[in-house]
């Protein structure tokens, strides 16, 4: 029989969610890469959220510990200055539990290189095209990268085209894709 506690934070919870379970291991281990990709430690997390979140129980989430509330992800959510399913495992979400995974979040989750294919783009006219145009035109110049083929975007290059166009990164990467400007060998 499960027993309700009030937990170090006032949130209720069960004493089966103190135990590690698989979905809090796997949410966890995500809570870790994006405060790491962040460049946070556990107390700059808790001093960032005026102690709203202990460096000890943001550890237990991340060891999957502690299962985290809806509520709480979506605060540290905006802590950290992502979408709240970017706090979610991609693993979760292709298992069909949260709903498939598109394409650009697919990629991104893995680590893939996002390679534009400038061929592609050349061909495109309208004002979209012209801002993409532009501004990689401008990474190549930085980059010294004039193969003219394809190029190479970083998540802060697709941060700000995305964000030139109202895009966040993921979005970005979708609508390459739906342009079929995305470089596939």
């Amino acid at each position: 029989m499960s027993e309700n506690l009030l937990d170090g934070d006032g949130e209720i919870e069960s004493e089966s969610e103190s135990e590690p379970t698989g979905y809090a291991a796997i949410v966890g281990a995500r809570l870790r890469i994006v405060r790491r990709q962040k460049r946070l430690s556990l107390q700059a997390v808790e001093a960032a959220s005026a102690h709203e979140f202990k460096a000890s129980v943001l550890g237990a989430y991340e060891r999957g510990e502690r299962a985290i509330s809806v509520p709480r992800l979506q605060r540290l959510a905006r802590l950290y200055d992502v979408p709240v399913d970017q706090l979610l495992p991609g693993e979760l979400a292709q298992s069909g539990e949260l709903g498939p995974r598109s394409t650009a979040s697919a990629l991104l989750d893995r680590g893939d290189k996002i390679r534009i294919d400038l061929a592609k783009l050349k061909d495109r006219t309208g004002p979209e095209a012209a801002a993409l145009q532009r501004f990689l035109a401008t990474i190549q110049v930085e980059r010294q990268d004039f193969n003219g083929q394809v190029l190479t975007v970083r998540r802060d290059d697709l941060r700000v085209i995305g964000a030139t166009l109202g895009l966040g990164v993921t979005e970005m990467v979708e609508r390459l894709d739906e342009l079929g400007m995305l470089y596939r060998p």
